[in-house]
């Protein structure tokens, strides 16, 4: 019924996978309640007019997230195991925009028979909204 993501031995250096979506206001308020964090930021237009964003943004974890559905059925694909992600936030989503998170296998490590990759957010714009690195095991 499934079918396995790629081994180690099948991804090579240069490998590139990525996932898109558009961010809704629907996204952000479930976010908020899986997450806990009703930061008025990202639910309050009101409050948020009075920021320097002068709008609700998208908690910058929502956008992260997004590099789960990569990893999880693209690349490597089903039954990945991450054992780091570093994510460095440059820009804030807005309700509306559209992210795309793609990643690029940038290194083989073969004693822990893991992949590095680099990954990089980007909205509709092609504005860079954030960076980082994953190591992944991926499916035997």
């Amino acid at each position: 019924m499934y079918q396995k993501g790629k081994s180690f031995l099948e991804i090579q250096i240069g490998d590139s996978a990525s996932f898109t979506k558009t961010i809704t206001e629907t996204d952000v308020y479930l976010f908020a309640g899986i997450s806990g964090d009703f930061n008025p930021l990202h639910v309050d237009e009101e409050y948020a007019k009075t920021t320097s964003f002068g709008t609700r943004i998208a908690h910058g974890g929502l956008a992260a997230s997004l590099l789960a559905p990569v990893l999880g059925m693209k690349l490597p694909g089903l039954g990945t195991v991450a054992l780091e992600t570093t994510t460095k936030f440059r820009k804030p989503v807005y309700f509306g925009d559209t992210i795309t998170c793609s990643v690029e296998v940038i290194e083989k490590v073969e004693r822990l028979k893991a992949v590095r990759m680099k990954i990089v957010w980007t909205n509709q714009k092609s504005e860079v909204v954030s960076k980082g690195e994953t190591l992944v095991i991926p499916p035997g």
